[in-house]
């Protein structure tokens, strides 16, 4: 019988899926959570649960997907099936960007409502395999294009002004004055934001490093990602991150 963690802030359907999925004999369910948050801590504090059966989105700080990166932080590999009603392109971009490479499944919950069809799925993650519904790959991929054909997509209309004009060479002074801020601080938080929407912020803790890596990527015009030893790459048609050979 597999041990499983419930994580959903909907407290009837987390009831219902407890009460189904017990009922089908092959799982026990642990506990149940409302939060990414509340996930994480039960895991810390107890241990992880065979397998968790996880909503994407969540109330709170940690949605489903940012939940799971940090329990599997802590227990490498930990089984995760995400379900999600959800259709927005952050959701897939996270999943992109996750890593998360075996041990779970990801599908609609339109088409996987019965708990009958969810075992199989929780049995297929604790075993190492992988899922994800045809629709959501088209999705996520449909994400990776749009994200590789243009960087500048994942920023808000101001961060997008303020990575040009960063690739452009203007310093936080400078961008403020032109932009008619009185305080260079705005800019500063902006240019947070912008290294933390294109990964930079967790490759690099300098940042004048971080601010020369914003303006390759503009000036390329496709995302850019770095190893611990500087090696660039770029994600590939087929979605496999390649050596970047520099240029637009």
């Amino acid at each position: 019988m597999l041990r499983s963690l419930i994580v959903e802030d909907n407290l009837r359907l987390q009831a219902g899926l407890k009460a189904g999925l017990e009922a089908t004999g092959a799982v026990r369910v642990l506990a149940c959570c409302a939060s990414g948050e509340a996930a994480l801590d039960w895991c810390l504090s107890t241990g992880p649960a065979e397998v968790i059966l996880m909503d994407v989105a969540l109330a709170g700080a940690l949605n489903g997907i940012a939940a799971a990166v940090a329990i599997r932080r802590e227990y490498p590999r930990q089984p995760v099936v995400f379900y999600s009603i959800q259709n927005d392109d952050a959701y897939y971009r996270a999943f992109r960007q996750s890593g998360i490479l075996s041990h779970y499944a990801y599908v609609r919950k339109s088409n996987y409502l019965l708990p009958a069809m969810i075992v199989p799925l929780l049995k297929d993650a604790v075993a190492g395999r992988s899922f994800i519904d045809p629709e959501i790959e088209a999705r996520v991929q449909e994400v990776r294009r749009k994200d590789q054909s243009s960087p500048l997509a994942l920023l808000e209309p101001g961060e997008q002004t303020v990575a040009r004009m960063i690739a452009q060479g203007l310093t936080n002074e400078e961008i403020a004055a032109r932009l008619g801020f009185r305080d260079k601080r705005t800019i500063s938080r902006t240019n947070g934001q912008i290294y933390a929407a294109w990964g930079l912020a967790d490759s690099s803790t300098d940042e004048k490093v971080a601010r020369t890596r914003a303006a390759i990527i503009v000036y390329a015009g496709q995302l850019i990602r770095w190893d611990e030893d500087g090696t660039p790459q770029t994600m590939n048609e087929r979605g496999a991150w390649v050596l970047w050979q520099g240029g637009p």
